[in-house]
């Protein structure tokens, strides 16, 4: 991973886990993942925002399981993060922390292409042919 990708994105995380946190030293574990989440989501769509390119993001996501893993335990990965969401307990956290109905569904979208790309692909492929 280079420094600068480093550099950058740990004042981010660092700013996640401290908006995550419920007690020194704690999170809150599905607002970590929710916030986690999000950020792979934003970087993923538009690279350029965040100064970085394509190639940056394979780097960027090693970083951000190594992170994920400090503060979640090491079988926790941005892939579980994805996970957490598409289940129940992730919708009701997403409602819990009153995500609007756009921000809900980029995670959802999100979850859909990482867990399950063929059959996002499958999907894509039908929206796309009914329009």
């Amino acid at each position: 991973m280079t420094d600068p990708i480093r550099a950058r994105f740990s004042r981010i995380l660092d700013d996640i886990e401290t908006r995550s946190g419920v007690a020194e030293k704690f999170v809150d574990r599905e607002l970590y993942q929710l916030y986690i989440a999000t950020l792979w989501a934003n970087v993923v769509l538009n690279p350029a925002d965040a100064d970085l390119d394509e190639a940056d993001l394979e780097p960027l996501h090693e970083y951000l399981n190594e992170r994920v893993a400090g503060v979640l335990g090491p079988s926790v990965s941005v892939t579980e993060c994805f996970r957490f969401i598409n289940s129940k307990a992730g919708e009701q956290a997403m409602t819990e922390a009153r995500l609007s109905a756009t921000h809900r569904e980029l995670l959802l979208y999100f979850s859909s292409m990482i867990l399950d790309p063929d059959g996002h692909r499958r999907w894509m492929d039908m929206v796309l042919d009914r329009e």
